[in-house]
């Protein structure tokens, strides 16, 4: 089993690059990559040169879809998770997904890992909710066997858009602003542990529908301190309006094209949500870290921690 091929469309990006450390730490030697970030692939490529890696659009047809010939499993992990275009969201959400699951019936792949989100359950109602509502509606009627992942907010080795740009603005910065109280509650979940999962379903051939949130709720003002006693940062944490913080990422979104953080995702910040904590390390066969030491080895591990991915 250790030799059958695992598709990884989507899979230069966060949870890629941890499943791809994950697998090759567990003996997988047939890993396949696909993904239209070439920087990040590039990355991927030189970590890991034992492995196929390939620039492809999923949201076009092409001959990315000759990987999926002979595949036992894929793990589908492409998502558009910000930014200001409407037609990112339907292409990378939406568009890719359709053809990714063509391609896996045109090929008789038997199993399908299709990483949805927490949002698919959430109050907020923005581009990236809906389509991953749709994305996962997708998968779970395509007919082919599948397990439904919805994780939490993710932090880990490789993270550009959430926890790891957060600490490295912090770095760059002498005054960390936090909108309004910062008194938000989160339920991050370490990516290491996600990576687990996956391997576990793959392995045991897992169905159903699981939300996978980190087993502790922190709020999002102590996230940010305890990134700052990881990387030991001075930077001056302040709380701000949040009609001021608002209006400061709407001036940003005007010269950033792709900004880091939009106002939707400021939205989705403070919604009042709280997701269900399922006994996944008994379903899975996954021993949680702790959130402090998973920060700890997200921000000082030698091998992985000062690996950052293009935006």
């Amino acid at each position: 089993m250790k030799s059958a091929r695992i598709v990884l469309p989507g899979g230069a990006g966060l949870v890629g690059q941890n499943l791809v450390a994950q697998l090759k730490k567990q003996c997988y030697s047939n890993l396949v990559v696909l993904d239209k970030h070439r920087s990040n692939l590039e990355i991927l490529r030189k970590m890991h040169p034992d492995i196929v890696v390939e620039y492809a659009d999923l949201a076009d047809n092409g001959d990315w879809e000759n990987h999926l010939a002979g595949a036992d499993a894929v793990v589908m992990l492409q998502a558009q998770i910000g930014g200001n275009d409407y037609t990112q969201f339907q292409r990378n959400n939406i568009d890719s997904t359709r053809h990714v699951l063509n391609a896996m019936k045109a090929n008789g792949v038997p199993y399908l890992v299709h990483i949805s989100s927490s949002v698919v359950e959430s109050v907020a109602n923005d581009w990236y909710t809906n389509t991953k509502k749709e994305q996962e509606r997708m998968a779970v009627e395509s007919g082919i066997p599948n397990v439904v992942l919805r994780p939490t907010l993710m932090f880990g080795w490789f993270d550009r858009k959430h926890l790891g740009w957060l600490s490295r603005f912090m770095n760059k910065v002498p005054v960390f602003p936090i909108p309004g109280h910062g008194r938000y509650m989160r339920q991050p979940l370490y990516a290491g542990d996600f990576s687990s999962i996956i391997v576990s379903c793959i392995e045991k051939r897992i169905s159903g529908n699981f939300n996978i949130s980190g087993r502790e709720q922190v709020d999002y003002i102590d996230i940010i301190r305890e990134i700052k006693r990881a990387i030991r940062s001075r930077t001056l944490i302040l709380n701000i309006p949040y009609w001021l913080f608002y209006t400061l990422l709407s001036i940003w979104a005007i010269f950033d094209r792709d900004p880091p953080f939009t106002t939707q995702q400021l939205s989705a910040l403070v919604a009042d949500d709280e997701f269900e904590v399922i006994d996944w390390p008994r379903i899975f066969g996954v021993t949680p870290t702790t959130f402090s030491k998973a920060i700890d080895i997200t921000y000082n591990d030698q091998a992985y921690s000062q690996i950052v991915l293009d935006f």
